[in-house]
């Protein structure tokens, strides 16, 4: 179905649309979302449909409180419950033991639902009008450059999604920390807004779960938040062409022309980096060159989270 595409901050309309069955890409601190009813098994077909995402990685379902979030697991305990208490809404992802409500299609049938309150107070005024939680991994195309900005989802979803809520830049620009456990143990499934530092003064020590090709949580692909214009780290390998592209840390570099650069962070803040990060890469992407570079931040806090998405943007995706 094709539809015309608006952009707006009217709620009753994103409702409406979604009442219906429909999907509608939604702010959040981290980036947008493209949503549907997480209880409807139809809107999570069209959700996979329109992003032409595979049937294997799992949707995070966001809900507006710990009412609508318990009535989606089987239970929490006191780690959980600690966690919540520290960082929703926030960044933050549960891997929880999902009840009967929530459908198959919508954790690729696996036994945990990805549960994580947004920090955006339009999408919970949202999410509370409708009466239901809402399905929302990123708003794009797989595998591309994920969206911070309603003009990025217009982008790359125009006439595929009847509108936009426009709740401007998105303030912590790359996705939410997914946590689980496994034995007992907490582990982290994806980097991102919270930080392991974070983390661990609650819930003790913590250990990465390397990205696959079968994932267990949402964004665990090992190639993913690509731009059109292939992408390397740190120099461009041979036979790369002349016109090439650069995303650097916190300076412009002299030999290289400046319209060809984006600086992530002139503050030298790994935060600013962060919330810049796929600004940057629609920038560069849209100059139509013939290769990006992109230098990778000092890899701490948060920018582990930005390394990781480079490392993945600059991995080559199977045929």
């Amino acid at each position: 179905m094709s539809f015309e595409t608006w952009i707006g901050t009217d709620i009753n309309e994103a409702t409406s649309w979604l009442q219906k069955g429909e999907l509608v890409a939604i702010p959040t601190e981290t980036v947008y979302g493209l949503a549907g009813n997480a209880l409807d098994e139809k809107a999570a077909v069209k959700i996979f449909d329109t992003k032409d995402r595979p049937l294997y990685n799992p949707l995070i379902v966001h809900v507006a409180n710990a009412d609508q979030a318990s009535s989606l697991v089987q239970e929490w305990d006191e780690e959980v419950q600690a966690l919540m208490d520290a960082f929703w809404p926030g960044p933050m992802t549960l891997l929880l033991d999902r009840s009967p409500a929530v459908p198959d299609l919508v954790c690729a049938g696996l036994d945990r639902v990805a549960l994580r309150m947004p920090d955006h107070d339009l999408t919970l005024a949202l999410i509370e009008q409708c009466g239901f939680p809402l399905a929302a991994p990123s708003a794009n195309l797989f595998g591309r450059i994920s969206p911070t900005t309603a003009g990025h989802v217009f982008g790359q979803l125009d006439h595929l999604i009847p509108y936009i809520l426009d709740g401007g830049p998105c303030r912590v620009g790359v996705e939410s920390t997914i946590l689980g456990r496994e034995n007992s143990r907490w582990k982290i499934y994806r980097a991102g807004g919270i930080t392991q530092s974070e983390l661990e003064p609650i819930i003790g020590y913590t250990e990465a779960i390397n990205a696959s090709d079968r994932p267990a949580a949402p964004g665990m692909l090992p190639w993913h938040y690509a731009p059109r214009t292939p992408l390397a780290l740190n120099h461009p390998p041979r036979n790369s062409g002349d016109r090439i592209g650069w995303l650097r840390f916190s300076s412009l570099s002299p030999v290289v022309p400046g319209e060809r650069q984006f600086v992530l962070a002139p503050d030298g803040d790994l935060h600013t980096a962060a919330r810049r990060l796929y600004a940057g890469l629609h920038e560069l992407d849209a100059l139509g060159l013939d290769f990006l570079v992109a230098e990778p931040v000092p890899d701490s806090g948060i920018g582990r989270a930005i390394n990781d998405r480079l490392k993945r943007a600059a991995a080559v995706r199977p045929e």
